[in-house]
């Protein structure tokens, strides 16, 4: 894959995260955490089978809020409205996934996942719900109906992440190993585009993968040359070629949330193997959980 810009790395920094408060209640390790679209509350999924809603203005668990699941959850995820916690999981031999209705409690079960589901994501509309499985297919749903839209598209191994383009017409997926990076058109249910890297020692992660705000690039971390998928890629999203010089600085796998606040510019990642450049990060995977605040740079 070619380079099509000549755009110069980012200086290394360092980042000091200062926590402010810490959240104890699950009683396994956290797989996934959403916020609410205020950021005055949070959402934590565990593979102790727990979803806790939190208050995080008086730093505590708003437990008649708290759901529990019949299997161990993956994903958890807060639509762009604030109506809706979808919370995904299951087992090698079911898919749980489900939408609970915040203010009335309702509860919709989506069915067509046939072993676990690892990944999810809702459109910028709160219209649609997209899914990825252990059973090698994604599903497009109606949020508010349940119902599937389009799909299922297949695919040859696990998913690690799911994503919707900011017009919700197409959607990219990285594998589970961080080895291949898919983007399909949601109408036509087509593949679009397909790069493949190298995973020959089998790494399994949550590599993320993320749209900037205008559609025009994709981020991810991708495991382009059998390192462990230990750099962020920036893609262009029609040719899915590498734009620009990679994001480099963890020392391990990169896993959990990406997030971009101007494009190009990483803004906020997570990793295993704390921050890399120039990033700022959000916490996930850990427990008890930090919440930080402020942080320092040091160029």
């Amino acid at each position: 894959m070619a380079s099509t810009s000549t755009r110069p790395a980012p200086a290394a920094t360092e980042m000091i995260l200062t926590p402010v408060i810490t959240l104890k209640g699950h009683e396994d390790y956290i797989s996934s955490i959403s916020y609410f679209p205020d950021g005055k509350q949070m959402i934590s999924a565990c593979v102790d089978k727990a979803v806790r809603r939190w208050d995080l203005q008086a730093g505590k668990e708003i437990e008649k809020a708290r759901r529990v699941c019949e299997y161990q959850v993956k994903a958890v995820a807060v639509s762009g409205d604030g109506q809706w916690v979808v919370t995904a999981g299951g087992d090698n031999d079911h898919g749980e996934l489900k939408a609970w209705e915040v203010e009335a409690g309702i509860v919709k079960t989506f069915h067509g996942h046939s072993q676990e589901v690892t990944c999810i994501d809702i459109s910028a509309d709160s219209m649609l719900l997209a899914s990825g499985s252990d059973d090698y297919t994604a599903q497009i749903w109606n949020l508010d109906t349940g119902k599937p839209v389009a799909g299922p598209f297949n695919t040859v191994d696990w998913m690690g992440a799911i994503r919707f383009s900011p017009d919700s017409k197409k959607f990219a997926m990285n594998s589970w190993g961080a080895d291949w990076l898919e983007v399909w058109d949601i109408e036509t249910q087509e593949l679009d585009r397909r790069v493949e890297g190298k995973n020959e020692r089998n790494m399994l992660t949550n590599a993320p993968v993320f749209w900037t705000n205008k559609g025009t690039r994709i981020l991810a971390a991708f495991n382009l040359d059998d390192s462990f998928a230990k750099t962020l890629y920036e893609f262009d999203a029609s040719t899915l070629e590498i734009v620009g010089a990679p994001f480099k600085g963890h020392t391990d796998i990169i896993e959990g949330h990406l997030m971009v606040l101007s494009s190009p510019a990483l803004q906020q990642t997570t990793s295993s193997s704390g921050p890399s450049n120039p990033a700022s990060c959000l916490p996930r995977s850990v427990f008890p959980l930090p919440l930080l605040s402020s942080h320092q740079t040091h160029n």
